[in-house]
């Protein structure tokens, strides 16, 4: 196979970074035992991390193709060895959300990289968007594999220990294998490549000018909102499942993995389905299930805890059904995402990937950070159901947005893929119409 050994390696880099980056719903539920702090705290955690991914990826983003797709993924995956295996030797929550800054800067340079990669190895629209679907469906399984790395660490009969934090000793080991397969791996990188001779500023401004343009604008609420909804269940499931479904703190991380499993295979599957369906048949379907499971869940949930009158659940064979029903609403917001990403991306011209990657992190990591710590307030103060019931909010807006998107990306690929007239000034009269 064809640059099967970058591939390769742009699958490790995502499964790397899928464990360390959503691990966070998993170490916002063991701080809260470990150092004592309560929901709103925590919710904290999670802005260190997507704000670090937007503010890095607004700084280097006009410029990635510079520094080079492979550098700047040879850089990132160096920073996040180095702090995992120093993370062991710390106990706070400072240390904590400087490791998620680390990673979520780390992780601005390899998405962006990635992203950029992909079109560089792909030759047509259907294979760009089945490899992105793949490689998303790989940081799915990342994910998973995330919610059973960490128990193995965590101190059953202590939940107050902070034992747990002896696992970035192997994510250092992991993060440290994919540093060096990436540098054996070629990558031509000449067509993201512009041969024209502009300074850094200039570069920097076509990233602004690219806001003008309605396609990237729809595309950047849709990302925007998506993240928002995944990450507000994500990174609140293990405390969900222990609150409000009371499972214990192991349970609790685990059966969240279902959520991420769900995802993993969702895009796995899209990664077929929409080489023969049309992108935006198959999204408004999978919103206008997630939105049914979202609406008949919850009250499903209250009902099992109306009827429950237990200290806890300690055992597999004792958690309840809805706990498994649940996180299934992974498997349908699952090829949301990569989707979207691909049809923007591929009707761009490939030295423009780079910027657009960038904007596709900044708002995805604000759209992240907002869900997250919205999701840690109402949580504390209306409780986990109120909390979750939110999710149909985004729902809605993504529907009516991906139906504005869909239109306004064949009337842009009717124009011809081009260089953006944005980029140039003045914009285009053809592009204007």
């Amino acid at each position: 196979m064809q640059n099967w050994r970058i591939k390769l390696s742009l699958f490790l880099n995502y499964f790397v970074f899928a464990i360390l980056l959503n691990s966070v719903g998993t170490v916002i539920l063991l701080m809260q035992k470990s150092f004592g702090i309560t929901k709103a705290q925590a919710s904290y955690t999670e802005p260190f991390k997507d704000l670090s991914i937007a503010i890095v990826s607004f700084i280097v983003t006009s410029f990635i193709t510079r520094i080079g797709y492979k550098k700047a993924m040879l850089i990132a995956l160096g920073i996040v060895s180095l702090v995992s295996f120093i993370m062991p030797f710390t106990s706070s929550i400072v240390m904590v959300r400087f490791l998620f800054a680390a990673v979520g800067s780390s992780f601005a340079l390899i998405k962006m990289s990635v992203y950029g990669a992909i079109g560089l190895v792909t030759k047509n629209d259907k294979e760009h968007i089945s490899l992105m679907n793949f490689i998303e469906s790989f940081f799915g399984v990342g994910i998973v594999v995330s919610y059973f790395i960490f128990p193995l660490f965590v101190d059953k009969n202590n939940p107050a220990s902070t034992s747990w934090l002896n696992v970035y000793y192997l994510l250092g080991g992991i993060s440290l294998a994919a540093f060096f397969l990436l540098l054996s791996a070629p990558l031509d990188e000449s067509a993201s490549k512009t041969t024209n001779t502009e300074n850094l500023i200039n570069d920097f401004g076509k990233m602004f000018r690219l806001f003008v343009v309605p396609l990237v604008l729809i595309f950047l609420l849709c990302a925007f909102f998506y993240v928002l909804l995944e990450q507000s269940i994500m990174s609140w499931l293990p405390t969900f499942n222990n609150d409000v479904l009371k499972l214990n703190e192991v349970l609790s991380i685990r059966m969240a993995s279902i959520l991420s499993a769900a995802i993993a295979l969702g895009r796995f599957l899209a990664g077929l389905i929409l080489k023969r369906v049309k992108w935006l048949y198959v999204l408004v379907a999978c919103l206008v299930v997630a939105a049914g499971i979202v609406y008949f869940a919850m009250p499903a949930i209250n009902n099992f805890l109306s009827n429950y009158h237990g200290n806890g659940i300690n055992e597999l064979k004792d958690i309840p059904a809805i706990a498994f029903i649940f996180p299934l609403i992974g498997l349908f917001l699952a090829p949301i995402y990569p989707a979207i990403n691909s049809v923007v991306l591929s009707s761009l011209p490939k030295p423009q990937h780079g910027l657009m990657a960038g904007l596709i992190i900044i708002f995805s990591a604000l759209g992240g950070s907002l869900g997250s710590v919205i999701t840690g307030h109402v949580f504390q103060n209306y409780g986990g159901q109120r909390a979750f019931y939110f999710s149909l909010v985004p729902i809605i807006i993504l529907l009516i947005a991906l139906i504005v998107f869909n239109r306004l990306q064949k009337k842009y690929t009717a124009v011809s893929k081009v260089e953006l007239p944005i980029i140039t000034d003045p914009i285009s009269e053809e592009f204007k119409q």
